[in-house]
Parts: C-alpha cells; structure tokens; sequence
C-alpha cells in the first residue's frame, strides 16, 4: 500500500477493509475483516484477571496475551492460592482450570460462589483433560463460560468479550443467559 492509500484508508476513504473467508467449528462459511484490520471491543484497559493454573505454561502464555492488551494478570498455582488472592484482590474476571493439585476446580469455583465479595466475579473454567471437560458439562456448576485447552488468541478475546458490559467491564450474567456461551464451543 502507498503512502497516501494509508492516509485514505485512515480516513475512510480509501478500499474497504480487506476480508477473509473463514469456516467456523459447525462447518458454516463466513466473510471476517482481516484479524489487523477489524476492531477488537475489548475489556477496559487496567481489566484485573486472575488466572488460576498449575502450569507455567499456561500462565505464561495468558499473561502474554492480557498484558499485551493492557489488562493486570494476577496469578496463582492453586486454587488455595487463587482464591485467597480473589478474596484480597478482587480481580474483574477469573480464569481457572479444572484440574488442579490439592483443591480441583470444581470445588474452588464453589467456593468462590458463596463467598458475598467473590460470587459475582465472572469466571472462565478451563480444561484440556477430556473427562474434566465432560464433567463440566454435565454439571454446570456456576461457571460463565468455558475454553478447552489448548485456546487460541482470538477465543480467548472472544471468550472475555462474551462477559462485557456496556462499560467494558466483565460481568456475570443471569443464570439462563449464560448458557448461550456453552453450546458454542470453539
């Protein structure tokens, strides 16, 4: 692209945003802006997201990705460790794995809902252990959403834009409005 086609595209003036043809996991064909060229609705800048995960791995490639989009990354090893944190802390939005040394997840998100200043954090559960994943599914146990690992860059966007407000900001939804997020499984 020349110089003055950047300062029309800029302006809007220039060719509309190049697209991409994209399959999506039921198989449906869609036309998508290019990944650079459409715009990303975020959460607010400073967002606090407390990851929860005994890999470092993980961890590492999630504080990446949410530094990266200017988000603050809290994180714990344990849900012993996760859970404290979200009691002192209180982070905007969770993400914690189900299969954890000492305390899994399942029990730490139980947790988390009946204490008043944690149960309406919204949190993301998330697996790679296919039976976890089964059991999450058949138990609903009061998460928002759930991302099976391993998760690419734009479903973890996808799955915080899911969980915003009109202000940005993580939020949990009624009971019967989450469910929408499950049956999509990226």
């Amino acid at each position: 692209m020349d110089f003055l086609g950047f300062f029309k595209r800029l302006f809007g003036r220039g060719q509309p945003a190049p697209s991409r043809t994209v399959v999506t996991a039921t198989g449906k064909t869609i036309t998508a802006p290019e990944r650079r060229e459409g715009g990303r609705s975020g959460a607010r800048e400073g967002t606090r997201v407390l990851v929860i995960d005994d890999s470092t791995t993980v961890l590492a490639v999630l504080r990446r990705y949410l530094e990266q989009n200017q988000y603050i990354v809290l994180e714990a090893e344990t849900a012993e460790a996760g859970i404290q944190i979200a009691r002192q802390e209180h982070p905007d939005l969770v993400f914690l794995d189900i299969v954890l040394p000492g305390m899994n997840g399942f029990t730490a998100l139980r947790t988390l809902r009946r204490e008043p200043g944690t149960k309406d954090i919204p949190v993301i559960m998330m697996s790679g252990n296919e039976q976890a994943t089964e059991q999450f599914y058949a138990q609903r146990i009061g998460a928002d959403d759930f991302m099976k690992k391993p998760f690419s860059r734009p479903e973890l966007f996808a799955r915080i834009e899911r969980l915003l407000d009109a202000d940005k900001v993580p939020k949990r939804f009624a009971a019967g409005a989450t469910s929408q997020s499950f049956g999509g499984q990226s």
